[in-house]
């Protein structure tokens, strides 16, 4: 069964793989029919500067609350000593038809910097998700009008810090009702400052972060009128030391406070546990995810939170350098987690990898949740030094066979080349029930991967709307209870991966069962609702304090295929 549900990247230039098993789930590229034309511009042009290895992140949001995601693509752009043609995010709005149409220009989101990241949420509170992107040398908010416009407010909100900032995600850490944003900053780097870096001792190679300091992450309090404060050290979170390139929101202890990891690079990770009284006290090094087995902080990029293995605790997912393998963190539930992937699956397939953006899924609706991960080396003349290692990488796919147990999926084929990939997020763009992929690439084009086959499972769709809860209702916990027998657990979050966002609703794959025996809704309020029996193949929302308040059934797989 878990070989049938198999996927594996079958990158051309990788020679030949076993074929798929008839009724194995497959992922196309369906970027171009799906009118997707980003391309990302590092701006890079033989000086070497460091911001050029990081690639962008990439967001499925629902931005115009229709029910279907929309994509939206961070974009950075030409230096000043080598100026070139204009380069802009882009946002493409879903037709609901399985293709997209750019509306960058009309949305009022056509302005160049060199941006990283970005996460979306509804931070004031009144209906529309709105849009924070982090960029080199400052940062920007951009107001979700409701009408298909945005506006920037940076100065006004007061959230514009400079930078070199990376990841970043909406949440209320206070449970005020009010979502708040923390922003991750890299290293102290400026073009005029930039160090002659070599892999061979002659020609210039990109610096590690080693070469440069750290820069503090920032966290900013949401004041419910529109502007934000910087309580960086009231809260506890100051660390200018820090080297953060990736975060994801998690509650590891299970007292009902949002909690924070932060991946750094070269530098030991973070821990964040929330006190419940307005500050955070780092528990990493006790927990066991700050360092690797021996002892030796790794070059920590994208990271994701979830309870993959039914046990009610949040583990992680860390995308790591080569040479490193990727972390997978299980958590013990004695405040304490274990670095599994050593002797699993995952670590010895993602030895040689450079593991950038990382998140947990369930791909196939089996109920288990799997694990994507995007790779790209930072440094373009790598083989010339590491014969084993490639500038270019496949992608990976680690199908969860229960019991903590992982295999890589095997057979796919629509990816004609390896990438240097960066950002990754996922969302069921044609609303057909099981989830895509997408995908940025460093000074690359912007992939689209479609699920086919996933939806031969069965899965049920749930999305939030907070009233005394904030609004996207990040920080919400829904437990289902699954017909016959078992129990999911999953939180609505922002953030995760690495520079990129998935869409908010929580997706539960439910196997061959048609339905949900029940759901309980713990809000960030405190308030638990409870739902009744539910049918699945649909996408219910429920509103705080009202229960079900919309039903859209998911589009079926004939129609949803026939569509491309």
């Amino acid at each position: 069964m878990a070989v049938a549900a198999a996927i594996v990247f079958a990158i051309g230039a990788l020679g030949a793989q076993a074929p798929a098993k008839p009724g194995a789930v497959t992922f196309s590229d369906v970027t171009k029919a799906a009118g997707i034309a980003f391309k990302h511009n590092n701006g890079a042009f033989g000086k070497k500067y460091l911001p050029e290895t990081m690639g962008s992140g990439v967001v499925f949001v629902d931005f115009d609350g229709d029910g279907f995601a929309d994509l939206f693509f961070v974009n950075s752009k030409s230096w000043p000593d080598h100026p070139g043609a204009k380069s802009y995010p882009a946002l493409y709005h879903n037709n609901k038809n399985g293709t997209f149409t750019d509306i960058t220009k009309q949305a009022g989101l056509a302005v160049e910097f060199y941006g990283f990241g970005a996460t979306a949420a509804d931070y004031d509170n009144d209906g529309h998700v709105d849009l924070f992107v982090t960029a080199l040398a400052g940062n920007h908010l951009f107001h979700n009008n409701g009408n298909g416009t945005f506006t920037e407010v940076t100065a006004k909100a007061g959230v514009g810090a400079s930078a070199f900032s990376t990841s970043a995600a909406w949440f209320d850490y206070d449970k005020d009702g009010f979502v708040d944003l923390v922003v991750l900053n890299y290293v102290q780097w400026s073009a005029d400052k930039d160090l002659f870096c070599t892999l061979d001792g002659k020609t210039k190679s990109y610096c590690t972060p080693e070469s440069y300091k750290g820069e503090s992450p920032i966290l900013y309090h949401n004041k419910h009128d529109g502007t934000f404060e910087d309580v960086t050290k009231a809260a506890g979170l100051y660390d200018p030391t820090s080297k953060a390139l990736g975060v994801a929101l998690l509650d590891y202890n299970s007292d009902g406070w949002l909690d924070l990891f932060v991946a750094n690079d070269t530098q030991p990770n973070r821990l964040y546990r929330n006190t419940g009284k307005g500050g955070f006290v780092d528990e990493a090094v006790a927990s066991g995810v700050a360092f690797n087995e021996a002892g030796v902080a790794r070059a920590g990029m994208g990271v994701d939170a979830a309870d993959y293995d039914r046990s009610g605790r949040e583990s992680l997912i860390i995308g790591n350098f080569s040479n490193e393998m990727m972390a997978l963190y299980h958590n013990e539930g004695t405040n304490l987690f274990i670095d599994e992937a050593p002797t699993a699956t995952i670590g010895q397939a993602s030895l040689l990898s450079l593991t950038f953006g990382c998140f947990f899924f369930d791909y196939d609706l089996d109920g288990q949740l799997d694990v994507f991960a995007a790779n790209g080396h930072v440094a373009d003349d790598i083989n010339r030094v590491q014969p084993k290692v490639t500038y270019a990488q496949a992608p990976h796919l680690f199908h969860n066979l229960g019991n903590k147990r992982f295999e890589v999926a095997s057979t796919a084929i629509s990816l004609p080349e390896r990438l240097v990939a960066r950002g990754t997020a996922y969302a069921d763009f044609d609303n057909d029930g099981d989830l895509d992929i997408v995908m940025a690439t460093n000074n690359g084009t912007a992939h689209l991967l479609r699920n086919e086959g996933g939806n031969r499972n069965h899965a049920l769709r749930v999305a939030l709307i907070g009233t005394k809860s904030n609004r996207s209702a990040i920080g919400a916990r829904i437990s289902a209870s699954i017909e016959g027998g078992g129990t999911m657990r999953a939180m609505v979050k922002s953030g995760s991966s690495y520079l990129s966002q998935s869409d908010l609703p929580v997706t539960f794959g439910l196997g061959k069962a048609t339905k949900v025996a029940g759901l309980e809704v713990q809000w960030p309020s405190g308030q638990v609702e409870k739902i009744p029996a539910t049918e699945g193949s649909q996408t219910i929302t429920i509103e705080e304090g009202k229960g079900i308040t919309k039903r859209t059934p998911f589009a079926s797989s004939a129609a949803s295929t026939a569509s491309h």
